[in-house]
């Protein structure tokens, strides 16, 4: 766990000193792999698809970790997994955009890039949707990797990222696939998106529970009772879908406070910043609260 803390540390820290890195990650080959089992279908598609690469990435992590002296390779090995995990995107880049463009077609053209990489439909430039957006993002390109990371190393964090694109299009100039066509059959899709929302629903209510730390907390539960007392949303197992809403109500009640200085939750801008700022503290809390688990460790 202290190794694994460590190599989170280290790879946020260069991802932000070095800012072209999220560029050099590529997917082809993935999308590429999928199409060889497209004839498969629903959970059959996503195993076949999965597992082999997972396999292998675990093989290598458990073959250097059981060597002795080879803690630095491990190390070096986790922390390029991660690295290619996480994203694909940087999160804090995209917000600046959006925070700095010099008009509202600017602003507009610069927040599709928060949109969910599942979702075809353009994002509304409004408060609730780039809050909620925004925080969706945080989760899944980075606060889901790195729980799947602490918790089960590098193949945690290389199998999270291969579900999420199971569900995305190959981009245009990354693979041979015609445009407008998905390398995902739908049934596979399909499997895939239930097993994305399971891997989700952890990292999610741990993000709410640090919103509710660093937050307004009555705001925050409250916002999360009232969203599973809705007997649609409590028919839905393992659905993450509260994130939003909580982070809708924990941004207002933050904004409401004057956090920032202004009090105006009708504003935009003012919104996906308080939005920023909020990532940016559950992470911390995150990497507090692993550090307090790998000291106790430690000392237990």
């Amino acid at each position: 766990m202290a190794i694994r803390l460590l190599v989170v540390l280290v790879v946020m820290l260069l991802i932000h000193l070095l800012p072209h890195m999220p560029k050099y990650r590529r997917h082809g080959w993935f999308h590429r792999w999928t199409e060889h089992h497209a004839d498969s279908d629903g959970a059959t598609f996503v195993a076949w698809t999965l597992l082999p690469p997972l396999i292998l990435c675990a093989v290598v992590s458990i073959v250097l970790s059981q060597i002795p002296l080879m803690t630095a390779l491990w190390g070096l090995f986790a922390g390029c997994v991660l690295a290619y995990s996480l994203g694909p995107r940087d999160l804090e880049r995209d917000i600046d955009a959006v925070l700095k463009a010099g008009d509202r077609d600017s602003r507009l053209a610069a927040a599709q890039s928060l949109r969910a990489t599942d979702d075809a439909a353009p994002l509304p430039f409004t408060a609730p949707c780039l809050v909620e957006a925004a925080v969706w993002a945080g989760l899944r390109r980075r606060f889901a990797v790195i729980f799947w990371f602490l918790l089960l190393g590098p193949t945690g964090a290389l199998g999270y990222r291969l579900v999420r694109l199971l569900l995305v299009d190959p981009p245009e100039g990354e693979d041979d696939t015609d445009a407008g066509e998905t390398s995902t059959p739908a049934r596979g899709r399909a499997a895939a998106r239930r097993l994305g929302e399971l891997l989700d629903w952890p990292a999610a209510h741990l993000m709410v529970l640090a919103m509710a730390l660093v937050s307004d907390f009555d705001a925050v539960t409250r916002a999360w009772r009232e969203w599973h007392a809705d007997a649609g949303n409590a028919a839905r197992n393992f659905d993450p879908g509260f994130l939003g809403a909580v982070a809708r109500a924990s941004v207002d009640a933050d904004v409401e406070a004057g956090d920032g200085g202004i009090e105006d939750t009708n504003d935009v801008l003012v919104e996906l910043g308080d939005a920023r700022r909020l990532l940016r503290r559950v992470l911390v809390v995150w990497l507090a609260v692993a550090a307090l688990i790998v000291l106790g460790g430690w000392f237990v």
